[in-house]
């Protein structure tokens, strides 16, 4: 395993805030980010955000640092079908992965292990290890066919943490919606934040 890596994947659900979120405030942590971005997830960013990703994996890491306004050498995007990526066996796989936002057909193929891509592949290898997966889902209302998915995949230990921010912190803006979700994806991450106060705090 390795210990200091987080595998990060932004799916074509609505909700790519999140995901760009997550893994700006795990890189201001020193956390080593590889991550995954499918084409639906790169049509959502430009329809949610002024971001336009290319897709060549060098030029998305440098255009994601400049839209954080950051230097880091812990970011690294691979390509989806990018089968000698590190994160598509076994033997390198990393502490956790978090899929945010998760469209309902990438768990789908999770929860059946299709692995028709890396993003896919890269969840069966963190199933498949024990490892801690966490599946940030983003879709209503909800069929039978994605609770089943969902149950199946929380059967095997996955984490379903659907992005439902809550409102007892009176959020006044829609980074303090956002930042309530991502706060509860560090918390499974054990990743210390100060984007919320707790309850009863």
């Amino acid at each position: 395993m390795r210990a200091n890596v987080i595998a990060v994947a932004i799916t074509g659900a609505s909700g790519s805030l999140y995901g760009l979120r997550l893994v700006e405030l795990l890189l201001n942590a020193g956390q080593h980010v590889e991550l995954m971005v499918s084409k639906a997830g790169q049509l959502v960013i430009a329809t949610e955000t002024d971001l336009k990703l290319p897709s060549r994996p060098e030029e998305m890491t440098q255009a994601l640092l400049s839209y954080y306004k950051i230097e880091s050498s812990l970011l690294t995007v691979y390509a989806k079908e990018d089968w000698m990526a590190p994160l598509a066996s076994g033997s390198s796989v990393p502490a956790a992965m978090i899929i945010c936002p998760c469209s309902s057909g990438t768990l789908a193929s999770i929860a059946n292990g299709l692995s028709q891509n890396l993003i896919e592949r890269a969840a069966d290898v963190v199933i498949k290890e024990q490892r801690k997966l966490i599946i940030v889902s983003r879709e209503t209302p909800l069929s039978v066919i994605h609770l089943e998915n969902m149950l199946k995949l929380a059967r095997m230990g996955v984490m379903i943490l659907p992005a439902a921010p809550g409102f007892y912190h009176r959020p006044s803006t829609v980074q303090g919606l956002i930042d309530f979700v991502v706060a509860r994806i560090l918390d499974q991450l054990n990743i210390e934040h100060q984007l919320l106060a707790r309850w009863g705090e």
